[in-house]
Formats: structure tokens, C-alpha cells, sequence
């Protein structure tokens, strides 16, 4: 699991913030990481890119020179502002053999704490718009926030989705709802190409690392509740830049 590959202002592509930092890395460490991959005799993984942020044309043209495609998921609010693809591009995606799918409409953080309501208008909505976009069918979708829930997956089916990729970090593919789900393996802007290599090979020491670093995230979730939101913005000092699609509802 990707999101930006940005050299430079990483706020040039994707969210903005410290937080969604993290998960951005160089288009020098995308290559490294490109080049262990195709070294590796295991079938090469689904490389996703999460958010829809504009650096996905460079993430493309990365991927195409190693004969790669790419499966991008897209916040659907976001098409067009700054920092994001616009329709143009997307289309461009679909035609260059990319898969492109939903990222939700509004990223909620929670999203697996999100009334059936929201859950069902964040895929039906963002599905709507992409299918507009592409004239064609859009069936995948990864959840943001890395907060699952079954709800989630219902409400994906319940949109016409097929195929919901989470955060677990798990290579299993479970069932739910007629949906099926994809764990991943998150990629931050510290990961060495060396450590992509054994995530791709099955290698159990950096898969079991990031089973540790998930489970505690999820305790952590869970012990906060519903404050978890406030929590969170003070610890990552992130600013009031992004509406994401639960923030709002979590000041009510």
C-alpha cells in the first residue's frame, strides 16, 4: 500500500500534513523499491496507491517502465483541486491499463465507526462519480483510514463493489458480503527496498513487524473511542487544512 510518490514539498501531492507525510516516499526510493521487486521470483504483489493525489501520473510512468500497472483509488471530493487528479487524468490512468477504483468520497478516518448512512453514500457516491468519469464500470475500492469494519464491507456490496482493500497486513484473501478482501502491506517514506523484497517474498520478520505495529494501532482505536479524532490531531499537531469526512461530525 502506497499513497505519493513526491520529491521536494511532499504537500504538492495528496493530503497535506505531517501525518500524511509519512506515508510518501521518493520517486529515488519508489525506483529502489521497483527494482526489488522485479528482482524477486514470487509473483509481483498489487501495487495500490491510496487518495488519488496527482503524483499518480509519476507513480504510473514508474510502473509502466518496469511493466508494471498500478491500482489507484481515488477520493472522489477531491477530483480536481490542488494536489489531486482531475478527470483528465484519471481517464489517462484507466487508458494506460491501470486499474482505478474508490477511495470513499471524503476520507472519513473512522470509517468503520461511520453510520450505515455515511458508509453508503461514501461508496455509491464515489463509485457514481468514477464510472461518470470512465465510462465504465468501477468494482474495487480500498478502505481510508485503515478502519474496517464488517459495515464497511456490507455497504461496499450493498454500492455494487467486488473487491475492498484494507489495511490488515495479511496476504490472505477473506470473504465477506459477496465482497472480497484484500489485506496490504503499508509502504511509509523510511521503508528500504530490502524490506519491500520480503514483504513480496512471504518473508515472516517485516510481515510480522507490521502485524505488531497494526495490532497496536487498533488497541489504540479502540481505547480511545470517540475521542480518538481529537486525540490523534494533538498528537500529529495536524492543522484544520483537510475536511476529512468525519472530522466534521466528530466536533458535533
Amino acid at each position: 500500500m502506497y499513497h505519493d510518490v513526491v520529491d521536494g514539498d511532499a504537500d504538492r501531492s495528496g493530503f497535506p500534513g505531517r501525518d500524511a507525510a509519512l506515508y510518501k516516499v521518493t520517486s529515488d526510493a519508489f525506483e529502489e523499491h521497483l527494482r526489488a521487486l522485479c528482482e524477486t521470483t514470487t509473483p509481483h504483489p498489487a501495487l495500490t496507491f491510496d487518495d488519488g493525489g496527482v503524483s499518480a501520473m509519476q507513480a504510473a510512468a514508474m510502473l509502466e517502465r518496469h511493466g508494471l500497472a498500478g491500482h489507484f483509488f481515488v477520493t472522489t471530493n477531491f477530483i480536481g483541486t490542488p494536489g489531486f487528479l482531475d478527470a483528465e487524468q484519471i481517464r489517462a490512468l484507466h487508458a494506460r491499463g491501470h486499474v482505478v477504483g474508490s477511495h470513499s468520497c471524503s476520507h472519513p478516518l473512522r470509517m468503520g465507526h461511520c453510520s450505515w448512512a455515511q458508509l453508503l453514500d461514501e461508496w455509491t457516491r464515489s463509485r457514481t462519480a468514477l464510472e461518470g468519469i470512465l465510462g465504465c464500470e468501477v468494482r474495487c475500492a480500498s478502505v481510508p483510514g485503515g478502519d474496517f469494519a464488517p459495515s464497511v464491507a456490507e455497504a461496499a456490496a450493498r454500492a455494487g463493489l467486488t473487491d475492498l482493500f484494507t489495511s490488515e497486513p495479511t496476504a490472505t484473501v477473506r470473504h465477506a458480503f459477496g465482497v472480497q478482501l484484500h489485506g496490504r502491506f503499508t509502504i511509509q517514506r523510511w521503508t528500504t527496498a530490502e524490506t519491500v523484497r520480503g514483504l513480496a517474498a512471504g518473508d515472516w520478520l517485516p510481515r510480522a513487524r507490521q502485524a505488531v505495529v497494526w495490532n497496536a494501532k487498533k488497541l489504540t482505536k479502540q481505547i480511545g473511542g470517540a475521542g480518538y479524532l481529537r486525540i490523534r490531531k494533538l498528537l500529529i499537531g495536524h492543522g484544520n487544512d483537510v475536511q476529512w469526512g468525519d472530522t466534521t461530525r466528530a466536533k458535533g
